[in-house]
């Protein structure tokens, strides 16, 4: 069966983002196009835009990186945190249909925390797009929620003004309990998130600023290193590969 073709606007659309971006895609071989008509106008395989959107993590990076502000695809953006727990409770019920309750309890609590984390800490102050991204690939066993807020960073120096960089914030956010006024007890979560992920076959990827850090089952350390290009609020990307 023949793939249905879409033009460049509708396939930058589905997949949130802009028709430039779509186009430099293309340039570089990353998702490539089929030139029709006499202007060589570029139409895209429905087949492969499906395919592409399973790897959630390479659309969210794309907004998260973008220099441009946009709202991503309705489907992946919250805008509001009554959107991201109503979506929560969708991705926990398609989740416990292929692992058991106590595994969907944790996963759910897990991205549930760095969601709230992200609309806790950037109220009233997102700086540019408000909300999140938040999607997930049961078939790739993944789960992504990125912000474009101020960053761990820029939260954690109200009460810990002497935070040199990114990586020294990472570090406390995931290790110290801090006391403080709302909403400046950010490290509170992320310190139950490494909990959870150190206790089972789940591994977590998280990246604010130039920081970044990877963590599974089983780790007793925090290996924080320094990455490009910068993500000025915050990246998580959830892989549950145990219950393959």
């Amino acid at each position: 069966m023949q793939s249905k073709l879409l033009s460049i606007g509708q396939a930058a659309k589905l997949l949130g983002v802009s028709i430039d971006t779509l186009r430099r895609w293309d340039a570089s071989g990353r998702l490539r196009s089929i030139r029709s008509g006499p202007r060589g106008h570029r139409f895209f395989k429905s087949a492969d835009i499906e395919y592409y959107l399973q790897e959630v993590d390479i659309i969210a990076r794309n907004w998260a990186e973008s220099t441009i502000a946009f709202e991503p695809n309705p489907e992946v953006y919250c805008q509001t945190r009554d959107i991201f727990q109503a979506r929560l409770e969708k991705f926990q019920s398609v989740l416990i249909k292929i692992a058991a309750i106590e595994t969907v309890s944790l996963i759910t609590a897990i991205a549930g925390e760095i969601g709230n984390n992200s609309f806790d800490h950037n109220l009233g102050n997102w700086p540019d797009i408000p909300g999140i991204f938040f999607a997930y690939s049961i078939r790739n066993r993944k789960v992504v929620l990125v912000d474009r807020g101020q960053g761990i960073l820029t939260t954690l120096k109200r009460v810990r003004p002497g935070l040199a960089n990114s990586s020294e914030a990472l570090q406390v956010a995931f290790t110290e309990t801090i006391s403080g006024r709302y909403p400046e007890t950010r490290g509170n979560g992320l310190k139950f998130v490494r909990s959870i992920i150190v206790k089972n076959p789940f591994s977590l990827y998280f990246q604010t600023g130039n920081a970044q850090l990877y963590l599974k089952k089983d780790d007793l350390e925090l290996d924080i290193q320094q990455t490009q290009p910068v993500v000025n609020g915050c990246f998580a990307l959830i892989s549950f590969e145990g219950l393959l």
